[in-house]
């Protein structure tokens, strides 16, 4: 499980950073400030959580068991939450309406915290 989890933490990094440098070069001439802005805030969120699977699968004190839980929440989290910004911030320049699944952003929030919330209970339970 620790070489799926930080395979997919560095998978997720790739991608942060091939995300911002296409909305850093490619989407500024396409969308307005307030939409990159929204494009980088998503990028930002999949990088930190990116770097979150890298530590997680580091993390000895919480058994392999336990870790898939906080990694699929931080997984879920990641698609619902950056992905759908990704959707929300090129809007204008898409034939599909991403404002009618922008709830699933609020979601993906919640996935975020839960897995954050269940890395510090399960290091704090099981680290001695």
């Amino acid at each position: 499980m620790n070489k799926t989890i930080f395979l997919s933490g560095i998978v997720f990094g790739i991608l942060a950073v091939v995300l911002g440098a296409f909305g850093a070069h490619g989407l500024e001439k396409l969308v307005d400030a307030d939409a990159l802005e929204t494009w980088k805030t998503g990028v930002t969120y999949q990088m930190y959580h990116a770097l979150l699977l890298l530590v997680l699968a580091n993390v000895n004190a919480v058994p392999e068991g336990q870790k898939k839980w906080i990694f699929y929440c931080v997984i879920i989290g990641i698609f619902f939450f950056s992905f759908s910004i990704y959707g929300l911030a090129t809007n204008t320049i898409t034939s599909f309406d991403f404002k009618i699944i922008g709830f699933v952003t609020p979601v993906g929030g919640l996935f975020l915290i839960l897995g954050w919330t269940l890395l510090g209970y399960k290091y704090f339970k099981y680290s001695k």
